[in-house]
């Protein structure tokens, strides 16, 4: 029972550090700059389709990483320039409208490049091991992503509180046009931030392939649970997605592990729960 409950908890882990990369990207678009991306999952998928390419090419999985997010960064910020930036001033529905159709695009292109196969990235050999914890051996590479989404989420976190950039992002949210009027670009800001928050996704997208594969699909399949996850953290909330991914997923890991048919109600009940409680918290605040 004892290594049930370790396995289970560190694949949980694993599955919760994978939904922060995504939920971390995001966040930001999403309540930061005010954008509702539905093409978030695309990129999540682009970037391990890039990263598969570099591989096949460079047997590095090194170059696999640069790759993905240098090349989802570029993509997303092209996106951003040449599209998001008309729709800042637009109503939401239109936004969604926008995204979703690149969703569906980009969805259709990868189908065309890399066809319809399940594809993997192997893990490179210095991380292919195993490591013993508690009586039970755990491989080293899902350790390391662990680690990985920990130094993404306090390197964002202080970049987003106790940087001038920060503060210039979050003051840029709260008023673009006082900005504008101090001398800074805004629309390269954001253009920045956004493509900040595609390279995280595409740099999950090339991290998670060696476990979840690469396959058409996959990138609607994460948007799902990274919408849920952006939603229980809060819009914006870098620390609130953070802990919202870990509740999530340890919650749909213990859930399939556990009571596979009700798993998915598990998580959109977290979902409600949550909402119930703020919706209350609120009305309490009203009365006073």
């Amino acid at each position: 029972m004892l290594d049930f409950l370790i396995a289970q908890t560190l694949n949980g882990l694993v599955y919760s550090m994978l939904l922060f990369l995504l939920a971390l990207g995001l966040s930001l678009t999403f309540g930061m700059l005010r954008v509702i991306n539905l093409a978030h999952g695309a990129f999540y998928l682009m970037g391990a389709y890039f990263g598969l390419t570099a591989w096949n090419l460079t047997h590095s999985f090194w170059a696999a990483i640069i790759v993905a997010t240098v090349g989802a960064a570029i993509v997303g910020m092209l996106l951003e320039r040449s599209w998001l930036q008309r729709f800042y001033v637009r109503n939401e529905l239109d936004q969604v409208i926008l995204t979703f159709g690149f969703a569906l695009v980009f969805a259709d292109i990868m189908k065309m490049l890399w066809g319809k196969d399940i594809h993997s990235i192997p893990v490179p050999p210095l991380l292919s091991g195993a490591v013993h914890i508690a009586g039970t051996y755990f491989p080293a590479y899902r350790l390391i992503l662990v680690g990985v989404g920990v130094a993404l989420f306090v390197a964002t976190w202080l970049a987003i509180e106790r940087t001038r950039t920060g503060a210039l992002i979050r003051a840029s949210v709260a008023d673009r046009v006082m900005v504008s009027g101090l001398g800074f670009n805004i629309r390269l800001l954001f253009t920045y931030v956004f493509g900040f928050g595609t390279a995280i996704a595409g740099l999950a997208g090339v991290l998670g392939a060696p476990i979840t594969g690469i396959y058409p699909g996959l990138d609607f399949e994460v948007l799902i649970t990274t919408l849920i996850v952006v939603v229980v953290g809060g819009l914006g909330n870098i620390s609130g997605a953070f802990w919202a991914a870990l509740l999530i997923g340890l919650a749909e890991t213990y859930g399939k592990a556990l009571y596979p048919a009700a798993a998915s109600f598990i998580i959109f009940g977290l979902m409600a729960a949550v909402l119930l409680i703020r919706a209350w918290g609120r009305d309490e605040e009203d009365v006073e």
